[in-house]
């Protein structure tokens, strides 16, 4: 008999629903199936145990045969783990701890301190840029420094409690400029949010710095301490530091990398000397010296009659070339006897003939005084007390072979360098132990 095909479909949907619910039956109502590996039994109350009466042994619900062997290996991975964690510790108790310190350049003299001193990077490297910032380590410190006219109060990120503050202080006008930004990290300190002040200050070329007196800390203020330039009588290398004036970074005067050409070059001239004369000064005699011996022949000499803040690129050009071809660059006293000609000289190894004289004012009058700074570090200079010993100074150096030259150019770059990481490492020491001493 022929079933129908509608018959035939239902009848196929019809053992499908069943063979479903069956399934579904078997799945979530029926007993769980016992495997042979893995059975668990579940036990009733009042079956004798194993062992007794020789009934089958019953094992617990959820029982593992290799619980114990899992316990054992969790123990043993624990004790690793707490090994690790110990030695983890014992190489961050050992290893030195880093502190960090930003400093905040508002005089040219930052750039000398974090460029020639530190050596650090400054980015981007545009001398003019309105905002430029750094980063190195040194020592245990960590260093980042802010320089610009865009870094202003308020508006320069500070992360750390320990700051370094770079100002000038030679003439009012910078007083005033200086003063304001003291008042400000006062507050931050009021605020606790600087534990730790330092001061670079270019200062007064008499020594009269008295205005930030009341700022040290050694008088109630907050200042701990302070790294001063020119030999003020102040200094105590407690908690007053002499500073080198270093180069005249305001006039864009670079840092100059010693190299083969530099040392061992044929320079065409003796001496030089490019800079303003002032009337009834020493740089008049020194002129005429010159002049009487036949000697500014020898010499590259430019004199100007008035000061001049700003170099020209032209200048700038012309007074490098002259210090890069003479063997001996002149350094006569200014308002002060330590000069950025000093140092602008040693960078290109044309050793400096400097005037050893006090000038008026209220710097230190002691034994090694003036420029004791670079006295006390060795300072391969040629020293004076009056112009007049030129001429036989310049007479030796016509005897001078080649070969002596080349050499005391390479003795005075080397000294050079080695004067500034010593600047490097007496900065960082004394900010560590003054700072974080016991933390």
């Amino acid at each position: 008999m022929k079933i129908p095909k509608r018959k035939l479909f239902l009848l196929v949907i019809f053992a499908y629903v069943a063979f479903s619910l069956y399934a579904a039956y078997n799945v979530f109502f029926s007993t769980k199936v016992i495997s042979r590996v893995h059975r668990v039994v579940k036990k009733e109350s009042g079956v004798p145990p194993a062992g007794r009466g020789g009934g089958a042994p019953f094992l617990a619900e959820d029982w593992n045969p290799w619980e114990d062997e899992q316990v054992e290996y969790n123990s043993a991975l624990n004790v690793k783990r707490e090994a690790f964690k110990q030695h983890l510790a014992r190489i961050d108790r050992n290893k030195p701890k880093r502190y960090k310190v930003q400093i905040w350049g508002k005089a040219a003299i930052g750039i000398y301190l974090w460029e020639h001193i530190l050596e650090g990077p400054l980015n981007p490297t545009d001398k003019v840029a309105q905002w430029r910032e750094g980063e190195l380590q040194s020592g245990k410190i960590d260093f980042s420094f802010y320089t610009g006219p865009a870094v202003v109060q308020g508006h320069v990120p500070l992360d750390m409690n320990s700051l370094v503050l770079v100002l000038n202080g030679r003439e009012q006008q910078k007083v005033s400029y200086s003063t304001r930004w003291l008042e400000h990290v006062h507050s931050l300190v009021q605020s606790h949010t600087v534990s730790h002040v330092a001061v670079v200050l270019l200062g007064n070329e008499h020594c009269n710095n008295n205005w930030i007196g009341p700022h040290l800390k050694r008088n109630g203020g907050f200042v701990d301490l302070l790294f001063v330039v020119y030999d003020s009588p102040w200094v105590n290398d407690k908690d007053v530091f002499q500073w080198p004036l270093g180069v005249a970074t305001y006039r864009q005067f670079p840092m100059i990398r010693a190299n083969a050409q530099l040392i061992t070059s044929n320079r065409p001239y003796l001496c030089n000397f490019l800079g303003t004369v002032y009337k009834n000064s020493s740089r008049e005699t020194l002129m005429h010296v010159l002049k009487q011996s036949g000697l500014d022949k020898e010499c590259i000499t430019t004199a100007r009659e008035k000061w001049l803040p700003q170099e020209t690129a032209d200048s700038l050009r012309r007074y490098q070339t002259a210090l890069a071809q003479s063997e001996l660059t002149l350094c006569p006293v200014g308002i002060n006897t330590e000069c950025y000609r000093v140092y602008e000289a040693c960078s290109y190894g044309s050793v400096p003939v400097v005037e050893d004289v006090l000038t008026p004012g209220s710097c230190a009058a002691g034994p090694s005084s003036p420029l004791r700074l670079l006295k006390a570090a060795g300072a391969p200079f040629v020293f004076i007390s009056d112009w007049k010993e030129l001429p036989a100074i310049l007479e030796r150096e016509r005897g001078m072979s080649q070969e002596q030259r080349v050499d005391r150019r390479r003795r005075l770059l080397e000294w050079y360098s080695s004067f500034r990481q010593q600047m490097k490492e007496r900065f960082t020491e004394v900010i560590e132990e003054n700072f974080f001493k016991g933390s």
